[in-house]
């Protein structure tokens, strides 16, 4: 490890996007916490990124913050909230500050903060260069095709920091496993059909007629995950499954949704943090994964997975609305269901070996 972070101890870490964010953020602080023993890792992330930190056992402390950068245009110029995010972080007196970003987003905001909160060392990857805003940086950009979670590892790498496991992995309660299996009886496949932009979700109605089609081979019933405000959207699909459907929108907060992937037989999902949670778990996924962006940023490395996506020639778009009807995730519910029934036998057939 480099001389000047072998000594550090109270350390910032900053992610302030998603909840899947936070998840892949799991390898970086288990590396940081083994690496520098005694240490307090503070996690700052996002109000809905913060959901994430219980099933992250490394973290000592969150930090809940709504970032006016990360706001999407959408942010208040307020000099006020400013200074009280930099007199905030001054009252930590923190050593060093990890700040974890995606291939498109800058560093250099949240950098200048903490130099102005006065932490010395302030680790990030940009494209362009600011001298004096970040101490240590790569000495070359992380290519974009790169997996999220490599991202982060390289980054905290540059600092000398050794990595003995790059996984994903997430800690969930004996307390949440016990609600989960309160919740739905086994055997079943969870079914997760929305995700944070319309871009990303596969219409909800063929998802529910690929979920009822696998219940009806398998007669496993389908736990449907969501948030309350969803039921509204959820009607037909709910009325697809019928007897086969748990209507468990807004029953779960996240550690309880996460002990209900685990326990899964398998997991139908959009790109959204229910595909990170299945990696993180080792539960079987099948992921309707559209062509916003690429795989190999946020594929599952370690769980039995499949992604399906039609090639189009906009892929990567970045979008949050498509506006060509979502070519590429142009799927019946029947290739849908054939391919999580192949993943199922498969993945019973690995189990069994």
């Amino acid at each position: 490890m480099n001389a000047e972070w072998a000594t550090v101890r109270n350390v910032l870490v900053m992610r302030l996007d998603n909840i899947g964010d936070v998840v892949m953020t799991g390898p970086m602080l288990r590396s940081l916490k083994e690496a520098l023993p005694g240490s307090r890792l503070t996690l700052m992330a996002s109000p809905g990124g913060a959901a994430a930190a219980p099933l992250l056992p490394w973290v000592d402390d969150v930090l809940v913050w709504r970032a006016m950068w990360q706001q999407l245009g959408t942010g208040r110029a307020d000099p006020a909230r400013e200074m009280e995010l930099i007199g905030m972080l001054r009252e930590r007196k923190f050593d060093a500050a990890v700040i974890l970003t995606s291939f498109s987003q800058t560093p250099h905001p949240p950098a200048l903060a903490c130099l102005l909160a006065g932490i010395p060392l302030r680790l990030g990857e940009s494209k362009e260069r600011a001298p004096g805003l970040l101490t240590h940086q790569p000495l070359s950009p992380t290519p974009e095709t790169e997996h999220q979670a490599e991202r982060n590892l390289r980054l905290i790498e540059t600092a000398g920091v050794s990595v003995r496991s790059r996984a994903l992995e997430v800690h969930i309660s004996e307390e949440a496993r016990s609600r989960a299996s309160a919740l739905v009886p086994q055997p079943y496949l969870l079914l997760n059909p929305f995700a944070s932009c319309s871009a990303r979700t596969y219409p909800p109605s063929l998802a529910g007629r690929a979920a009822r089609l696998i219940a009806e081979r398998t007669g496993f019933k389908v736990a449907v995950t969501g948030v309350d405000k969803d039921r509204e959207r959820c009607r037909d699909l709910l009325a697809e499954l019928g007897e086969h459907g748990v209507d468990l929108l807004g029953r779960t907060d996240l550690p309880t949704f996460a002990a209900l992937i685990a326990a899964s037989r398998l997991v139908l999902t959009n790109n959204t943090s229910a595909l990170h949670l299945a990696d993180a778990t080792r539960t079987p996924v099948l992921a309707t994964y559209s062509g916003t962006d690429y795989e190999s940023q946020w594929r599952p490395r370690h769980a039995p997975a499949r992604l399906l996506r039609r090639p189009t020639p906009c892929h990567p778009c970045y979008a949050f609305q498509c506006p060509y009807d979502l070519e590429c995730l142009d799927f019946s519910p029947e290739e849908v269901a054939g391919a999580g029934l192949d993943l199922l036998t498969a993945s019973h057939t690995l189990a069994a070996r």
